[in-house]
Parts: C-alpha cells; structure tokens; sequence
C-alpha cells in the first residue's frame, strides 16, 4: 500500500428525511496514514454522512469507492465485512449489565479475562460491575479496540486460519483476547520491531535502535525479548501495571525536517509524505534522508537532487543526528558494559557504524521490514505474578512456571515448544508464612492444532 492510495472516497453523497435536506453533494477523501475531522454545526450532517459510510443509513445520491471497489452497503454488519467500523461517541456497551455479562454477549470467557486482570494489575476492576459504573475511559478503549480488530477480521477474511493479535510483550494473543483486553496490544508495534531485530541479527542480548520516518525507538533484548518497563499508569482513575516495552523514543527520522544550517534535525517531520516532499523524490523540503544520500549513507531516489546539498550543512546534520542517537543509547543501557547495537527501520541508514559504549553496530540484511518478521515469529506466552507463601524459593518459582506454563497452553501454545523467558522472585519481608512474590513468563510456538490447516494469522 503507497502513502497515497486512496482508501475511501466519498463523492456528492446526498440524503434527505422527507423535507428535510440532510446532506447535499458531500464528498470525502481518505488516503493511507491520514486523520481527518469532520467539522460543522449542529444540523451540518456530520453524523449522517458517517453513518452512510457505515450503513446505517442509505444514501439517496453520490457514491462511495473503498480501496478502488464501488460499494453501497445496506447494514452496518456489511460494513464491517468491509473493515469501515464507526466508534461512536457513546459506548457500545450495555450499561445494565455487569462486564462479565457483556463479555458473555461477545463470547469471551470471563474467567480468563479476570486472570488477564490480576496479571495487568487492574485487581480493582471487578467484573461484576455494572457498565455504567465504569470510567469512561476504560469504555472508550474497548470500543476502539472492538473496532480496531473488526479492521484486521475484515482484512484476513477467506483465509483459512485463526486471527491473532501481536502483544506489547512480543508475544501474540487470540484476537477475541484482545477485544476484551486492548491495552495489552496498543504499544506492540515497537516489540514486533525488537523481536524481528533479534531473529534477522542472531542476537539475544543487545540494544535495539528502530528508525523510522519521524520517530525513533530505543530498547534492550534481553533473551530475545524487550525489556518490560515497570510503572504505574493510571486509566481513568483505575490504577493500572501494564506490561509494556522499556522504550526511549525521540524525534528523529528518515522525513526529519533539516534546518537551513544544518544545526537542526527534527522533531518536526514530514512523516509519510517524504516520497513527495524529500529532495530526492522530486520534492522541495530538505530531510534527513536527503542528507543521507548526499553523503553517500543511502542510495534512495535521486542523488543528483542533493548534488549541491553544501558540505558544511551535511556533515553538521549528520554531526546532530549521531550524537542524538549516541546520547539515547547510553541511556538505555543499564550498564556501563559495551553491548552490541542492531539498527533496523526504514531509516536505519542514519545509525552511524561506531558509537561509545556500542561493541558493534549491526546494519541487518531486510531490516526495513523488522516489525513485519517480529509479528510474523511471534510465540504464544503465559505469564503469572503471585504471592507465594510456606514454601521454599525453588518450589515457588516451580509453582509459578507451572502456572505460567498452563496459561501459554491454554492460549495456544505448543507445550513442547515451551521456553522460560523472565523469571523474577522478590521477599516479601513484611508479611508472614516466609513470602515471597514471583513472576514468570514462558513462551512458546504455536499448536500446530489451532486449525486444520496448521497456520495462522497475526496481525500487528
């Protein structure tokens, strides 16, 4: 898909209710990476533009093109066959139900949703509250995610295998999972490109530099797996612990706007549309990958278009960019030890060969597509964090592995495939019974019994 692929075009779309002229020739037109408002007084017809698109109402005039195919649909289920879902401004939830209940409607089992709960460290949430005792918040984000994987659904159907969803974790997760549990995938894309950095370098136990074309993500492998962050987040009140990637992101990337001295890269970008901006695609704005390929870093577009790109401008751009990189690396790293650094992204060619503290620097074959090769290996994972008390540490670490273990099983997970990655065991001086909190985390691949055909789908 290109950065300018129209992706839904609306034109001239007319609607009336009897007298009543809702709508009169409105058009729209939405491209890949774009976010557009729809702004208007009350009566304009935001509303019942939105819901044509998304067949609740029927248009009496115009048409609609989604991803080059004409389309008129007669129902929001059609819709969203279509991967054209709305989120309205009120949750789509029913508010005299408890959440379990609500589950039940979107046949997802409660009990492993609590389980979920407890490891995120959401034990407030109950799920015998009704709906409408809780944040709003919360609400909103299961209604995006619903959303959000009706999108991927939409987009794997006629494929004969089960839809799975990539975690913040670098594991993945049944897509009915997610719906109940979104917060546990919103941040995967930075892991994807972490695993996929670990499985095209070989490497284990590195740092991990993701370039893109705006930002980029700073992290640590440790066993093949990023590094966890470990803090508090609050969502609408409710305290949270949600188990996330310990990322440093800065502004820096391939469409990083370069200032006219070249003492300026970034933050400002301009992100997608650097293949129509960027000098060296014909444009007229000077960015990092310009200067790049004028010093001979990247053989992109059309070198002759920075021919005359001023030295001094580029070594100072490049001068900026390596100590911005240097100074973000030193700071993830845990120790004073030099590790080895894997670059991927897109605009991995901006990651200089040498920095301090850095053993190697590993520029890896198709390590633009990094995210894709993370999603694509990703394993099925278990996980538990409990209070263990009367027992010696081994058997509570046993306990708890085997718990873990279960989990990945009953998620998915091939048993024999099954890999201890985290282990982390903490006394707990203040209370009795010799106690002591561990967590464990196991993955593994996939059962090749998931379905018939032994394959599956993972989305990002």
């Amino acid at each position: 898909m290109t950065s300018t692929e129209i992706l839904l075009a609306a034109s001239n779309v007319a609607k009336r209710f009897n007298s009543v002229v809702a709508l009169k020739a409105a058009s729209l037109e939405v491209r890949a990476g774009e976010v557009h408002a729809l702004m208007g007084a009350n009566g304009a017809g935001k509303s019942t533009l939105v819901k044509i698109l998304t067949g609740v109402f029927s248009a009496d005039g115009g048409g609609m093109v989604i991803r080059g195919r004409e389309r008129r649909f007669r129902s929001p289920a059609e819709a969203r066959q279509a991967g054209v879902v709305s989120v309205y401004q009120d949750p789509a939830l029913v508010p005299d139900l408890t959440v379990a209940q609500n589950l039940r409607l979107a046949r997802v089992r409660a009990n492993t949703v609590r389980e979920w709960l407890v490891d995120l460290g959401i034990p407030e949430l109950d799920l015998g509250a009704f709906v409408r005792d809780l944040p709003y918040p919360v609400l909103r984000l299961i209604d995006l995610a619903r959303a959000t994987i009706a999108g991927f659904s939409a987009a794997v159907r006629g494929v004969a295998a089960p839809l799975y969803l990539t975690q913040n974790d670098g594991t993945m997760m049944q897509a009915e999972m997610a719906a109940a549990l979104p917060v546990m995938s919103f941040a995967s894309g930075a892991t994807n490109s972490m695993r996929g950095a670990a499985f095209l370098s070989g490497l284990t136990d590195a740092m991990v530099i993701d370039v893109g074309g705006t930002t980029t993500d700073i992290g640590q492998l440790r066993r093949g797996f990023p590094r966890e962050a470990n803090s508090v987040v609050e969502v609408g009140g409710v305290r949270t612990l949600f188990r996330m990637p310990d990322l440093l992101s800065i502004g820096l990337g391939g469409g990083s706007l370069v200032s006219a001295d070249g003492i300026s890269v970034g933050p400002k970008s301009v992100g997608y549309r650097l293949i129509e901006e960027g000098l060296v695609f014909g444009g007229n704005t000077v960015t990092a990958t310009d200067v790049a390929v004028a010093a001979g870093l990247a053989r992109i577009g059309d070198n002759r278009a920075v021919a005359d790109l001023p030295r001094n401008l580029v070594q100072r751009a490049l001068d900026i960019v390596r100590t911005k990189i240097g100074d973000s690396v030193d700071r993830m790293k845990t120790d004073a030890r030099e590790l080895p650094l894997i670059a991927v992204g897109g605009g991995a060619f901006l990651v200089p060969d040498r920095l301090a503290g850095i053993s190697q620097v590993s520029h890896v074959s198709h390590g633009d597509c990094a995210n894709a090769v993370g999603a694509a290996i990703a394993q099925v994972s278990g996980e538990t964090d409990q209070v263990y008390r009367d027992l010696s540490r081994d058997e509570a670490i046993a306990a708890a592995e085997a718990q873990a273990r279960e989990r990945a099983i009953v998620a998915g997970a091939e048993r024999g495939t099954l890999q201890t990655v985290d282990v982390e065991d903490i006394p707990l001086a203040y209370l009795p019974g010799n106690a002591l909190r561990v967590r464990v985390r196991v993955a593994g691949e996939m059962a090749s019994s998931t379905n018939q055909n032994g394959s599956s789908s993972v989305s990002q």
